[in-house]
């Protein structure tokens, strides 16, 4: 990731403000295949569905989308955000538990893939089916077992019940219903759930292709993997030292095994999101005030924890000095601009700051600038700086922007 000097703080923020994203799209494109590396070693049918929920910046879905990769969406707003990028409708994969059923036709009448969440969602489409029988929709099924994680998942059909069976069996009595694949997805991030998360998946494999006669092109292990971050970030978290490779292992390496004699072997599917996208957007904003409150030092900053979506952690922070007078703190809190008093960016940073001083916040790529809400402040620009210029990805939303909908 390129380093930011002062010099190109106070360039950007000339051109775009004082609070703002910046975005390294190379670093993006670096961890896709970097991800794909790790898995194809063991087990070279591999391909990615990209998360649009994480972060849909349209620059990083069009570089999936070249590395012919897929959709991931749960919305048709994100469906949408898909085709405009230029993203083909058999490239599109939509999960999610409340889907719109107009999109959901448009998607199946045009050769994308619905993963079916439940009964009543199947039900719509069965009938769109029949309404529809020259054109075959491609399904999936979205699989809830049992991985150790201690938690249960809302998402998927329990696959020991009756209603998984009836909807596999009539997919296949279907003639016009293709099985495109059989996905899961599963909350805690720890490799150590990847085995069984695996081992679950390839059962339920077998069980469809024995009992019902087919078999999906694709098996989705979903997402749920940690990417590159900060040792600081990683201690704070109480994250072990992890790798893709500890992903890999513990997945495709099973499904080499697995399928190491089969002529017709799935594509092993993921859905990653943080873990290609975190570590490629830092957040910068500007050190506005400082005061002393009852003995406690207190920096106010144009930003706010909602552009960074960390909260009871201090996150990765760099201090890029601009300030003609900095002061030494053992221990000051950087504020946001909200008016809730837990806005805090960060607590007790020692060292020097000034007004004037940027702080540069990292890892800010996931769940940041798609989760700001428009509280207060309207969201800050995106700027990319992998290339030789500074390219604009997103401008800053004004007033307009937000408030076209309301009546006056």
């Amino acid at each position: 990731m390129k380093a930011l000097t002062k010099d190109l703080l106070e360039s950007l923020s000339n051109k775009y403000g004082t609070s703002f994203y910046i975005l390294d799209s190379d670093v993006f494109e670096e961890n896709c295949r970097n991800l794909a590396e790790a898995f194809k070693k063991y087990y070279p049918l591999y391909n990615i569905a990209y998360s649009y929920k994480t972060n849909y910046t349209p620059k990083l879905v069009k570089i999936v989308d070249r590395l012919g990769g897929y959709a991931e969406v749960v919305s048709d707003m994100e469906a949408k955000i898909a085709l405009k990028s230029g993203v083909k409708y058999e490239h599109i994969i939509w999960n999610g538990p409340v889907k719109n059923k107009e999109m959901v036709k448009e998607v199946l009448l045009n050769g994308g893939t619905v993963n079916i969440d439940s009964y009543s969602e199947f039900k719509y489409i069965k009938e769109l089916a029949s309404d529809n029988p020259k054109t075959t929709l491609n399904v999936g099924v979205r699989c809830n077992y049992e991985v150790g994680d201690s938690v249960i998942s809302r998402f998927g059909i329990d696959v020991d019940s009756d209603e998984f069976d009836k909807i596999l069996k009539e997919i296949a009595e279907t003639n016009n219903m293709k099985l495109a694949e059989l996905q899961a997805h599963f909350a805690k991030r720890s490799p150590e759930y990847w085995t069984k998360r695996t081992e679950g998946m390839l059962k339920v494999y077998e069980h469809v292709k024995t009992k019902f006669g087919i078999a999906p092109e694709r098996v989705d292990l979903g997402g749920g993997i940690f990417g590159a971050m900060p040792e600081s970030l990683r201690t704070q978290l109480g994250v072990a030292p992890v790798c893709f490779d500890d992903y890999a292992s513990r997945s495709a390496r099973l499904f080499a095994e697995y399928f190491k004699d089969t002529q017709d072997a799935p594509i092993l599917m993921l859905e990653p999101g943080t873990a290609v996208a975190a570590s490629c957007m830092r957040y910068v904003c500007c050190i506005e005030t400082i005061k002393d409150v009852r003995g406690k030092a207190i920096a106010s900053a144009n930003g706010s924890q909602k552009n960074i979506s960390m909260s009871g952690i201090n996150p990765p922070m760099e201090i890029i000095s601009c300030s003609k007078s900095r002061k030494y703190y053992d221990a000051i809190d950087i504020a946001g601009y909200t008016c809730i008093e837990s806005d805090y960016l960060y607590k007790d940073y020692q060292g020097e700051l000034g007004v004037g001083d940027y702080a540069v916040f990292s890892n800010c790529g996931s769940y940041s600038v798609v989760m700001k809400p428009p509280f207060i402040f309207t969201n800050v620009p995106v700027v990319d700086i992998s290339g030789s210029e500074a390219e604009l990805i997103k401008r800053a939303e004004t007033f307009d922007d937000l408030f076209i909908t309301y009546n006056f």
